[in-house]
């Protein structure tokens, strides 16, 4: 029998989805400290995904793993919302797609 080692983090219906395959699956629930550093490594990954295919299914992939990082550190959608927009009315968006070439002092 062949057996693919994965030991990453899966969105939660991947195990009901493989064992619907005809195959099985070895799964465990993680500890808060491991989620988080698993979270961080599919941030990595996702966004590794999405620079390489740039296409909309990844770019919604890495939201919705940004969502659960925000979840699994007790804050709101919400609350990431008002900082997003907090930063924006400071030093604004990315709507006129500014260059910074340089800066010289003095």
């Amino acid at each position: 029998m062949k057996k693919i080692v994965y030991n990453k983090l899966v969105r939660d219906r991947i195990p009901e989805i493989i064992g619907a395959s005809g195959k099985t699956c070895v799964t465990e629930t993680l500890s808060s400290d491991e989620y988080l550093r698993m979270l961080d490594a599919k941030l990595d990954e996702e966004l590794a995904e999405y620079h390489k295919d740039q296409n909309i299914e990844e770019l919604a992939d890495l939201l919705e793993v940004i969502r659960a990082a925000a979840a699994a550190r007790g804050w709101t959608l919400e609350d990431l919302e008002r900082v997003r927009a907090e930063k924006a009315a400071v030093s604004g968006g990315f709507e006129k797609r500014v260059l910074l070439k340089e800066v010289c002092e003095g």
